[in-house]
């Protein structure tokens, strides 16, 4: 039986894709910023896997559905938002390099997914899992994108906003990017709820992750400090 909470997806992706068009905007006045580009596809890839669920709840189960949440939320959910981060802290070089590699790694694993067949006797109609995939080897591909968003995307931002706690007057940025570490973390922690059938605490981090993301990215923007990071002071 569905609940409020199995409602809430229609609302994070609404919040997601006008972030979406923010962020392009913003990437459109400096179009040479690789780590607004994957910013923006970050923030379109997390409406994209809400979208899923949100048609999980209005439209029911289906197993196409299913596969585009799992790739769309499990190999796409937090990675570009971590690879843009990821072009603020190494030199281009390195991001480039990282870029090829995890596009490739998530196109295969993507097609994994889509090749799985599924145990109709584990469907639930009113949440969504990987866990009816009989391929269980295709969910571990969704270890290493995750594992390196965390590192990236969550520490990441709570490692620049440690460097500019140091500099006098830099208090947005700070707020800001501790906004973006916690916003970023949450809905892996409801990720990890799904595992043992809690799919809805996911819909409650998820919404909660996106609005505080964006929160912090509005904070930094309005900001009138200077950016510690080489590809910002370019823009």
């Amino acid at each position: 039986m569905q609940n409020l909470t199995h409602y809430i997806p229609i609302l994070t992706t609404l919040v997601s894709f006008a972030f979406t068009v923010a962020l392009y905007r913003h990437w459109q006045r400096k179009p040479g910023t690789a780590y607004l580009m994957w910013w923006t596809l970050g923030a379109f890839f997390f409406g994209i896997g809400t979208l899923t669920e949100a048609i999980n709840t209005l439209f029911g189960w289906s197993e196409f559905n299913m596969k585009a949440w799992y790739i769309a939320g499990a190999l796409l959910g937090a990675f570009p938002l971590a690879q843009g981060t990821v072009y603020l802290l190494l030199k281009k070089k390195a991001a480039d390099a990282l870029s090829w590699f995890f596009i490739a790694y998530i196109l295969i694993a993507a097609v994994a997914i889509s090749l799985s067949p599924v145990d109709m006797a584990l469907v639930d109609p009113t949440r969504l899992t990987g866990k009816v995939m009989t391929w269980t080897w295709a969910r571990l591909f969704s270890i290493l994108p995750n594992t390196y968003s965390l590192i990236f995307l969550v520490g990441g931002a709570a490692w620049s906003a440690i460097q500019y706690a140091r500099k006098v007057g830099s208090g947005g940025r700070v707020l800001g990017n501790w906004l973006i570490a916690i916003g970023a973390l949450l809905p892996g922690i409801g990720g990890s709820f799904t595992r043992f059938g809690y799919v809805e605490v996911l819909f409650v981090t998820e919404f909660i992750g996106i609005c505080l993301i964006w929160a912090g990215y509005r904070v930094m923007t309005q900001t009138q400090t200077s950016s510690i990071h080489t590809a910002q002071q370019a823009a």
